[in-house]
């Protein structure tokens, strides 16, 4: 499938998705964004945070998101063409903002595949699932962990694992980066430090490949 439809085919899974929200930054919060990340280049990316790609990648992609979040569902395909037409030379880390109910227990159950290494099976099954787990208001994690354990995912290591120290840590860490860098949106997206600003499928992928310089 070319990027033209792929783009089509996810806008109809992002069309309700981004309705509740603006995704067009105004003028002063496009400056105010770009202000912000290149005041806090030093905590966009954190030495624990998931990543895929190549450290010495030519385009880093940030990407905070929740896993609650449609919007975020709906771009994961377009991130994950990019990821897979560029294995050399583009970098994906996910940095986390949980704002929704149940949010900070799905972005444990992310970490917690990660230390089984099955982080990307299990990160699909949940966007996969997550029309079904994540009514706003009313998570049904019972149904997220079942879509985890669908793709591999040992539950009984794992609920021991997501209270551990380390992964405690990471979500405490990037809620206090998110807070600082006036995150209010997901997802959110810097494309080597810089901030995206419109968020149109069209516009993220060329705004990569301007980066990629192609």
């Amino acid at each position: 499938m070319n990027r033209r439809a792929l783009v089509i085919g996810t806008s109809v899974v992002a069309v309700a998705a981004m309705a509740g929200g603006t995704y067009l930054y105004n003028v002063n919060m496009a400056r105010q964004a770009v202000m912000l990340a290149n005041e806090n280049t030093d905590i966009l990316v954190r030495p624990t945070s998931p990543s895929i790609g190549p450290d010495d990648a030519r385009v880093t992609i940030v990407e905070f998101l929740d896993p609650a979040c449609e919007a975020c569902r709906a771009f994961y395909p377009v991130v994950k063409q990019i990821l897979d037409e560029n294995p050399e030379d583009v970098r994906l880390v996910v940095r986390y903002a949980p704002f929704h109910d149940g949010s900070e227990e799905a972005v444990a159950i992310l970490e917690a595949a990660r230390v089984q290494d099955l982080y990307i099976p299990v990160m699909e099954a949940v966007f996969a699932s997550q029309p079904m787990w994540a009514a706003h208001g009313n998570p049904n994690m019972a149904l997220a962990w079942s879509a985890a354990e669908g793709a591999g995912l040992d539950l009984e290591r794992a609920r021991s694992e997501m209270r551990s120290p380390a992964i405690v840590a990471l979500i405490n860490q990037d809620k206090a980066d998110v807070e600082q860098l006036e995150i209010q949106q997901t997802p959110t997206f810097y494309i080597n430090g810089q901030p995206l600003t419109e968020y149109d499928f069209d516009r993220f992928d060329e705004q990569v490949h301007e980066a990629l310089g192609n």
